[in-house]
């Protein structure tokens, strides 16, 4: 495995990250337990969760995949091994519609996250998406509707500082991260935070993959001036990346196969991309999901690069691409898709 240095906490964390957000969805319990036994003995010691998981969002199903995570602290006495982050979601269905990130939603949101991983504190804690619209989870462009929105109707950003900070102080977090958000909304939390002597966020986890390079533009920039490292989720766009979507397949159990809210991996442009790169691992000889997550690993303003699983063997083959390292050929013929068909699926 190879490690990454978070500089406020002075940790060393894996470059691949355990995301969990599969887990009471498609995943049980016991495979939950056996994909954190597998992860951890390969030297995954960086994992990821949130409130609302599993995903898609379920009413009934909400907190689950932490309790899962909760009941293996409890089993095995491993807390201390992993470097955890977790995340507060601005969903209506959460806290009775208690969402707003100021100081008491905050401190509401973070004791039922400790309750439920059964643990005192939690190492990265994030904001899932901003408060304010934003074009996020698949929409292009800047919308009327996005900038009509007042800022005077959100909680401001310093109260959110603040109240972070606090939870800091109190040792129940470590540190805080954005996922989700934007160039403005980064500079923001970093201005408002430098301006008040406050600690900034340490991560941005956003999506990044080879059909959604748009971190590149503005968003990398700043993670390497400013020292915040991107956490990429989606790093085979839903399994896209894989192939197995291909040629119109929708095999049983897939994610894309059971939730149809995920199509923005799979329009004609991502599709066409896909092929391109099936092609490219084909000629050079290589797994193709292990070629892209290889590719987001080998960016250097990628902290952690969060992969998901299904099964151990996906599990396994998915952590074992941090040994690839891929040729200048493989990496022009990348570019050459990317030019061609750039960012289908933002």
């Amino acid at each position: 495995m190879q490690y990454t240095t978070l500089p406020q906490l002075d940790e060393q964390v894996s470059k691949i990250c355990l995301g969990t957000m599969t887990w009471a969805q498609q995943n049980t319990e016991a495979e939950a337990h056996a994909q954190m036994d597998m992860a951890l003995s390969e030297g995954v010691n960086f994992w990821d969760t949130a409130e609302m998981y599993p995903s898609p969002p379920d009413k009934d199903k909400q907190g689950d995949t932490e309790r899962y995570i909760g009941t293996w602290f409890a089993k095995t006495q491993q807390r201390d091994k992993v470097i955890l982050a977790s995340k507060m979601s601005p969903m209506s269905f959460l806290r009775d519609g208690k969402t707003r990130f100021n100081a008491e939603q905050i401190s509401s949101a973070i004791d039922s996250n400790l309750e439920r991983l059964q643990t005192d504190y939690i190492d990265i804690y994030q904001l899932h998406w901003p408060e304010r619209q934003a074009n996020f989870f698949g929409q292009r462009g800047y919308d009327a509707d996005m900038a009509a929105q007042s800022l005077e109707d959100l909680t401001p950003f310093l109260e959110t500082i603040q109240a972070l900070n606090n939870e800091i102080k109190k040792g129940r977090i470590r540190a805080y991260g954005l996922s989700n958000d934007t160039a403005w909304g980064l500079m923001r939390y970093l201005w408002e935070a430098d301006k008040n002597g406050l600690i900034a966020p340490l991560t941005v986890q956003n999506p990044y993959s080879l059909l959604n390079r748009l971190y590149e533009v503005g968003m990398a920039e700043i993670a390497h001036r400013e020292n915040v490292g991107l956490l990429a989720y989606s790093p085979l766009g839903f399994g896209v990346l894989s192939g197995k979507y291909l040629d119109g397949k929708r095999p049983a159990g897939a994610r894309l196969t059971m939730y149809d809210r995920f199509s923005r991996y799979i329009n004609e442009q991502a599709i066409a991309a896909t092929a391109e790169y099936a092609n490219i691992a084909a000629d050079a000889g290589l797994d193709m999901a292990q070629m892209a997550l290889a590719f987001v690993n080998s960016r250097p303003f990628v902290t952690s690069n969060i992969i998901g699983a299904t099964t151990l063997t996906q599990l396994k083959s998915n952590i074992d691409s941090i040994d690839l390292t891929l040729t200048d050929d493989v990496l022009d013929a990348i570019e050459a898709v990317h030019t061609r068909q750039p960012n289908p699926s933002p």
